[in-house]
């Protein structure tokens, strides 16, 4: 049996409000306007559901870059089609990049790219708030040895990128910031680049920094010769994963016995054909769900081993109750057991908002370790995390690194999304438990999910006790 109480607000909850953010919260200072709310769907009990998510984001966007910089041709199966991804397709094209997507018969995106000289500008590159985009695209510029423009949302102007970019200039890129120094927007000049015997970058606060200099490495004037400086390295899944796909791409990467070195000749890219994984991360609340209502969830397709971050919920949901099978044909199941544990975690990177809700369900407290470089993504998602799950009746306690949340009695809340899409899912996987509660901005899932708000209330139709 689920031991958790809920209280629900007796206040009608269904209809839109606006209202300003609250001074000093993690969003006072990115947005204004007002906010629209949607009425998370409530299960009760008993979910029964089958749930097809779309292509990983982290596979697409590393995908398009490599197909950009290679000598021929590409196709790339089964390509996410989001915010994010046509964030990347748009900047591509910039650079000349031939794109062309076709619908295949199952709904999915083929896109086939035909690379070329890459046009040196000027040129003006939106970044939207994907960190793959800001991150990724300065070093294709540089490998272009291109003038280029970089802005995006206003809520990307705080998230930082002055290690990347630092590194670009270690390399010849000379830089002009119109705000922030490291930080969005700037101007790119690239046409005097250099070969460097090694790159030193800092990357405790994103893995992305190592990733995209990894990504053109075999591009640059010599190759690259990249070392983390001392401290943490943030997310080294995620850098596993790029180390991954550019081995399997062709790409001989030599990788330091201490893990925080990486070496790649000089070299040319073959085309290549690929399909992608899907998103596993984006998989999670959907699995947690199962839990969060004693139900069953399934997704197909689920790959027999991956790179991805998104592959420890076999792991997590496993220790904090959850029966587990990966059948023949690909199908993972999730059972809820009647019982949600609390966990210990280190590391959880990404699935860390949609964890410390789970965690929130609990009925025992619950500790996430290893998440400081969170504080840097979409919104500072420690400091997000601490006012969205006190509103639903936890204690949480965020430190520079770490997160405690200790379940308290559940209570409806409205829950800010902060313009962040693993907040917003977050907040629907609350909802899923608690009756009455919504959040904001449901929309901001687009970066990622576009049909995330469909799936979802799809998936809670299929509740025995659906409310």
């Amino acid at each position: 049996m689920l031991l958790r109480t809920v209280k629900t607000c007796l206040e009608p909850k269904d209809l839109p409000i606006s209202t300003a953010s609250a001074p000093g919260s993690p969003t006072d200072k990115l947005h204004n306007a007002e906010k629209t709310w949607w009425a998370a769907p409530h299960a009760a009990t008993g979910l029964d559901a089958i749930v097809s998510v779309p292509a990983s984001k982290s596979l697409t966007n590393r995908y398009l870059i490599l197909a950009a910089l290679a000598s021929s041709p590409s196709t790339i199966h089964n390509t996410l089609i989001s915010r994010d991804t046509e964030l990347m397709l748009d900047a591509l094209a910039a650079f000349g990049i031939g794109i062309e997507r076709t619908t295949q018969p199952d709904g999915s995106t083929t896109v086939a790219i035909t690379p070329g000289k890459l046009a040196t500008g000027p040129l003006s590159i939106d970044c939207g708030l994907a960190g793959t985009v800001m991150r990724f695209v300065p070093p294709l510029a540089a490998v272009a040895g291109a003038s280029v423009a970089f802005d995006g949302d206003e809520a990307a102007r705080v998230r930082p990128m002055a290690p990347v970019l630092d590194a670009l200039e270690t390399l010849g890129a000379r830089i002009e910031y119109a705000g922030t120094t490291g930080m969005l927007p700037f101007t790119m000049d690239a046409s005097a680049l250099q070969e460097r015997h090694e790159v030193l970058i800092d990357a405790s606060g994103s893995s992305q920094f190592i990733s995209a200099l990894l990504l053109v490495g075999q591009a640059l004037p010599g190759g690259l010769k990249l070392r983390a400086a001392a401290g943490h390295i943030a997310s080294p899944d995620h850098i596993a994963m790029t180390v991954q796909t550019l081995r399997e791409l062709g790409v001989e990467v030599a990788v330091g016995e201490d893990a925080r070195s990486w070496s790649i000749a000089p070299g040319q890219l073959s085309g290549f054909t690929i399909t992608v994984e899907p998103d596993l991360s984006n998989a999670g609340p959907f699995l947690a769900a199962a839990l969060a209502t004693n139900g069953t969830v399934r997704v197909p397709f689920w790959p027999a081993s991956t790179t991805q971050v998104g592959g420890k919920w076999v792991q997590i949901l496993s220790r904090m109750g959850a029966e587990i099978s990966h059948d023949e044909d690909g199908v993972l199941t999730v059972r809820g057991t009647g019982v949600i544990r609390g966990i210990d975690y280190a590391d959880a990177s990404e699935l860390a908002p949609t964890l410390a809700a789970l965690c929130t369900l609990a009925d025992s407290p619950s500790k996430l370790t290893g998440i400081g470089h969170l504080r840097g993504h979409e919104t500072d998602r420690l400091a997000a995390l601490e006012t969205e799950l006190a509103k639903v009746g936890a204690t949480v306690t965020s430190t520079d690194d770490a997160l405690e949340i200790i379940p308290g009695t559940l209570q409806a809340a409205d829950l800010d999304s902060y313009e962040d899409h693993r907040m917003a899912t977050a907040g629907a996987l609350l909802g899923l438990a608690i009756e009455g509660v919504r959040v904001e901005n449901i929309a901001t899932t687009a970066k990622t999910m576009p049909d995330f708000p469909q799936l979802w209330t799809d998936m809670a139709a299929t509740a025995k006790g659906q409310g």
